[in-house]
């Protein structure tokens, strides 16, 4: 896909079990400053995840998967991260963590339609 707009992306995972190191791609991130854009969209296969680790909890792999859409939109449902910058907040939510949901590293690219190119990321990523 190629465009006019540069996007950076990550895919996010959950491990777990992070001292085993085994993750499923649960959804995808994508922030386009020049198109004020910044969203995410997960979709969470229960079935893989109770795979790896019968004992997750999904209910609280939910919760937090859950805030990342948060995050991206901003504003006061969000809580502190929602009132910085829309890159700020892209920042914060692809840092490197040591917890259950993770981020891959950030790639680049071009596109004239991020929502699509999104949608595109998750059918290849994690569909």
């Amino acid at each position: 896909m190629s465009g006019e707009h540069t996007y950076d992306y990550a895919v996010i995972r959950v491990v777990p079990r992070v001292e085993r190191g085994e993750l499923i791609n649960v959804g995808v991130i994508l922030s386009c400053p020049s198109a004020d854009f910044l969203d995410a969209r997960i979709e969470l296969d229960a079935a893989r995840l109770l795979a790896l680790d019968p004992s997750l909890d999904l209910d609280a792999a939910r919760a937090h998967l859950e805030v990342i859409p948060r995050v991206c939109r901003g504003a006061a449902e969000a809580g502190e991260i929602g009132a910085l910058p829309q890159r700020n907040r892209f920042h914060w939510l692809v840092s490197p963590r040591s917890t259950i949901i993770q981020m891959s590293p950030v790639h680049t690219g071009r596109t004239d339609d991020p929502e699509k190119t999104l949608q595109h990321l998750l059918d290849t990523m994690v569909r």
